[in-house]
């Protein structure tokens, strides 16, 4: 991985030191020039038009995903965010009364607050998995709460505030062996390390461009497993997704596309496809061994910085790193690292809840490097918060 040439590549690396990969990562050249073009071909032609004359390439797009995930271009929902991926995915999962949705400590807040929603619409039960001794979901005690009652088993990835690498595969295991439909919020993951649907045995995964893919705001995908299609009846329905019967009915159309929405954005959308085109060049596997050798060793330095308690669990971690400085309030210490030219950002309890309710941890300064950050970089970063500990800001 030639880093100088991807930093040259990537205009905001001459002007910021950006940690801030977990909230929205540097877009390069090639992706704004994607965005950016095919604007100026919307105002030039109109959008109708331009989104003809790119149809090749928006196609490549749902074939790139499905390359990235280990899936077919079939089984691939264009979004325009995660979340509203996640919620087509959720709300498809038929739920009634005594229905049991099984999720871990560290699930992301947004998918919280629909669980709690169906448990008020429906009555249905939201069962929270304890963590083994790693801080990780404990798939024992997973497969000792599935009964006939459990309708979903709910996963994140990679959570918002931490580390930690939840062990998405051996959850798909017990998921298959019990014949429980698994939804897998990997908007940490993709982008940042190799990510295979086959190999983690979900039925649903949704994820971001925004994040560490690199691509543009406002980008967000679903894959669904063409063998779930039957358990689930999507709560959106529109002419994407539905064909028209000529009388009073309809029928979903084949595939993941389903899930979608006729409009899009198309200038984000090509955006997305050359953040994936990326990647794939990269390698995902040189990917997540830089990101892993970073992110260990933003946390090595923090870790031996006095008056720095790093707040990441897991067996497995990853290059999302938290924090807290003694006697210096975290959102003091970002605004301080600007002022600096280092992008970081802090963590809020209320966005990882079951997590909150076990161990209650302060907001939190998140470091979360990428693949085009140098090591100097991230010392330097570390030395400063250093700074911050000698003398409180």
């Amino acid at each position: 991985m030639d880093v100088d040439a991807l930093r040259a590549g990537t205009p905001g690396c001459r002007h910021r030191i950006h940690l801030n990969n977990a909230g929205a990562a540097l877009m390069s050249q090639t992706t704004l020039d994607a965005v950016v073009g095919h604007l100026r071909l919307e105002a030039e032609i109109g959008g109708y038009e331009a989104a003809g004359a790119a149809a090749g390439r928006v196609a490549a797009v749902y074939s790139g995903l499905a390359e990235l995930l280990g899936g077919r271009a079939d089984e691939i929902a264009l979004f325009d965010n995660a979340t509203h991926a996640w919620q087509a995915a959720f709300y498809a999962v038929p739920l009634r009364a005594g229905d049991r949705v099984l999720t871990g400590r560290n699930e992301y807040g947004s998918n919280v607050l629909a669980y709690l929603q169906a448990a008020r619409r429906v009555g249905a039960e939201v069962v929270v998995v304890p963590n083994d001794e790693h801080g990780q979901i404990d798939t024992q005690a997973l497969a000792a709460l599935i009964d006939d009652r459990t309708k979903l088993i709910g996963l994140t990835h990679v959570p918002t505030a931490g580390g930690l690498v939840n062990p998405a595969a051996a959850v798909g295991r017990v998921a298959r062996a019990a014949g429980v439909p698994y939804l897998l919020d990997a908007t940490q993951s993709v982008g940042q390390f190799p990510v295979d649907v086959t190999e983690i045995g979900c039925d649903l995964l949704c994820g971001t461009g925004r994040k560490f893919l690199r691509g543009p705001r406002g980008t967000g995908f679903l894959w669904v497993r063409d063998g779930i299609l039957d358990r689930l009846d999507p709560h959106i329905v529109e002419i994407q997704s539905a064909e028209w019967d000529g009388a009073r009915g309809f029928g979903w159309v084949p595939g993941a596309r389903r899930f979608a929405t006729w409009e899009l954005n198309y200038a984000a959308v090509l955006g997305l496809g050359a953040a994936v085109d990326q990647a794939l060049n990269l390698g995902l596997v040189e990917i997540g061994k830089r990101n892993a050798e970073l992110g260990d060793r933003m946390r090595g330095l923090l870790e031996d910085t006095p008056g720095v308690t790093v707040y990441d669990l897991g067996r497995e971690q990853c290059a999302i790193v938290t924090a807290k400085l003694d006697g210096v309030a975290s959102e003091r210490v970002v605004a301080r690292l600007a002022e600096y030219g280092v992008n970081v950002t802090s963590t809020v309890p209320a966005h990882q809840q079951f997590d909150t309710e076990d161990r209650d941890p302060p907001p939190l300064v998140r470091f979360s490097p990428h693949y085009y950050n140098t090591e100097d970089e991230v010392e330097h970063a570390a030395a400063l918060v250093g700074a911050m500990v000698d003398k409180p800001v």
